[in-house]
């Protein structure tokens, strides 16, 4: 009697294991049931959309570098089966003359190009012919620091106040010879990418331009190369772009614009944010809508719970441009149809499983995330229309080490506790007294970024990054800007604390504040004209834009009291030559 028992208990058990099996199988072949049924025959649908997104990109790499040092996110996405070869794409070669250095890699297919128009085209010279040879290992993109005052791309000469502040002297102060060890990547001008080989002679690669901008060898000219490789080319020890880089102004175009060939979700944060990956295998980071342009963050909310808004991310990249930092990686709006453009692209089954039809028959859904991710917290179109902001990708962090760097003025993120900084008047002495801050221009830099994020009202600034190869005498990465403009009605003076400290701040950045207060000049003019090119534009609140202003002003009148604490000498980092200073009329 005990060993019938004793049997018929195992074979309950190995019941019970095959009905899991069966679940699992069931669980898996699911969405694909569900997303076939759901749609009207002959409708497209994830089914079909899928493979050509695979065609679009074979063998595309998992993930490349971006902003915030979200690497791994896109990593986390593709381990599911069917995720692209990574192996498959070989095609840059030797972005480094030093065989030793992580820039040269056998396996560089992070960064693969597309045929894109010449765009960066010297007049009158054809594109699909060869340039004359040029000493090898020289920067793709010649630095624009020397050039005559020319308004950026995009801007006229007509009259616009953007076009009239870039010609300001003050906004045409050259950068240092950039030498090799000047530029995060170096390039043989003659080394060609060719497309073709990269997509397996895929004929549905969107070929532009004369004889799709290749040379009679079959290889790709220089200026075919796409906007987001042209901006990765242009970084250097002193700038994330250059003023006049005619790829920053394309860059934000094809944000808007190019084709979505895949989505995943970044893992981490505590809101949804999404990988995105264009046909020209360019990556850009989606942060959905949130909440509306007039609403502000209510004053109960900590900073650290407040939502990440995808209007600030694009504010902040004008406003850095503005202020002639150039530290922030393109950002633009975008409405993004989350059928065709998210759900029907996405090989992420946790994403897809949490798509749903709202009762107003909308489509929505909420992603994972630590803690805006529930059907209460849900993204939801008008129907399946959302906004959203997308911030270019830095160069893949295989390519180009970042190091983080925590912000000496970091908040405490805690309900009760104050940071040191808040009960110690003295507190930048010490600061001074520890590497880099004690011999570098790195202070100089967080003075600049102190202001950038008191004009914003950001208050969440953590960590900052820096590119490792070029030490601790390069500019740091204004990242992470989605808690700004949260409250227009507040100025939060704690923020411009680090300047009240330390008392102080570059000649040029202070000349440029009071250029900007200027009523020919004024900032809040300015960014509205700026923004205005977006395509989800108005991107702010009017009252946010008159909220620069006032905290303008109220960054002046700190400086102003530095000087008669310290004295002009003291406070002040004169970069800039007698040329400049006596143009800018000081």
């Amino acid at each position: 009697m005990k060993m019938i028992l004793v049997r018929r208990f195992r074979v309950l058990i190995l019941m019970a294991f095959l009905a899991a099996c069966a679940l699992h199988l069931v669980l898996d072949l699911l969405p694909k049931l569900e997303r076939s049924a759901a749609r009207p025959s002959g409708e497209p649908g994830c089914s079909c959309s899928q493979p050509a997104a695979e065609a679009a990109a074979p063998g595309w790499a998992q993930a490349r570098g971006h902003p915030g040092g979200e690497l791994a996110a896109a990593a986390s996405a593709a381990g599911d089966a069917g995720w692209p070869n990574k192996h498959t794409l070989r095609i840059l070669q030797d972005f480094s003359s030093d065989p030793s250095s992580n820039l040269t890699s056998h396996s560089l297919e992070k960064l693969p190009p597309a045929a894109e128009p010449a765009e960066g085209a010297p007049p009158g010279q054809d594109p699909g012919v060869p340039r004359p040879p040029d000493p090898a290992h020289r920067p793709l993109l010649p630095d624009s620091g020397t050039r005559g005052p020319v308004p950026p791309p995009g801007l006229s000469r007509d009259g616009s106040l953007l076009a009239r502040l870039f010609q300001h002297p003050l906004y045409q102060v050259p950068i240092p010879p950039l030498t090799e060890g000047d530029v995060l990547f170096n390039v043989n001008s003659d080394i060609r990418f060719n497309p073709k080989a990269a997509t397996g002679e895929n004929p549905d690669w969107p070929h532009e331009g004369p004889e799709d901008g290749f040379l009679p060898t079959g290889e790709a000219a220089v200026d075919s190369y796409p906007n987001w490789l042209k901006f990765h080319i242009g970084i250097n020890r002193y700038e994330l772009y250059s003023r006049h880089n005619p790829a920053v102004e394309a860059l934000l175009r094809d944000l808007g614009t190019q084709k979505i060939t895949s989505v995943a979700m970044k893992s981490g944060g505590t809101q949804l944010k999404l990988i995105m990956t264009f046909q020209n295998y360019g990556q850009a980071l989606f942060k959905p809508m949130k909440q509306t342009r007039e609403q502000e963050t209510p004053p109960d909310f900590f900073y650290f719970s407040d939502y990440e808004r995808h209007n600030a991310e694009i504010a902040a990249f004008h406003l850095d441009r503005i202020l002639d930092f150039r530290r922030v990686p393109p950002v633009a709006g975008r409405l993004v149809n989350m059928t065709k453009e998210i759900r029907d692209v996405t090989r992420d089954k946790k994403l897809w499983r949490t798509f749903f039809i709202s009762p107003a028959n909308n489509i929505c859904f909420y992603g994972e995330c630590s803690y805006y991710c529930s059907t209460e917290h849900a993204l939801c179109g008008k129907p399946d229309q959302i906004e959203g902001s997308l911030a270019a990708f830095l160069p893949d962090l295989s390519l180009a080490k970042r190091k983080t760097w925590r912000n000496p003025w970091r908040r405490s993120y805690h309900k009760r506790k104050k940071a040191e900084w808040e009960v110690d008047p003295d507190y930048c002495e010490e600061v001074k007294q520890t590497p880099p801050y004690d011999s570098s221009h790195r202070i100089l830099d967080v003075m600049d970024m102190t202001i950038f994020d008191f004009l914003m009202g950001n208050m969440d600034r953590h960590h900052y990054e820096t590119f490792e190869k070029f030490g601790n005498e390069t500019f740091i990465i204004h990242l992470d800007n989605g808690r700004g403009f949260g409250k227009h009605s507040h100025d939060e003076l704690s923020i411009l604390v680090p300047l009240q400290q330390c008392c102080r701040i570059r000649r040029s950045t202070y000349l440029r504040l009071q250029l900007l207060a200027k009523e020919e000049h004024r900032l809040s003019l300015l960014m509205a004209e700026s923004l205005r090119a977006d395509r989800v534009a108005p991107v702010l609140f009017q009252p946010h834009l008159e909220a620069l202003d006032r905290r303008l002003r109220i960054v002046l009148r700190a400086v102003r009291d530095c000087v008669e604490k310290d004295g002009l000498h003291s406070v002040m980092e004169d970069d800039l030559g007698p040329e400049h200073r006596a143009a800018a009329g000081r």
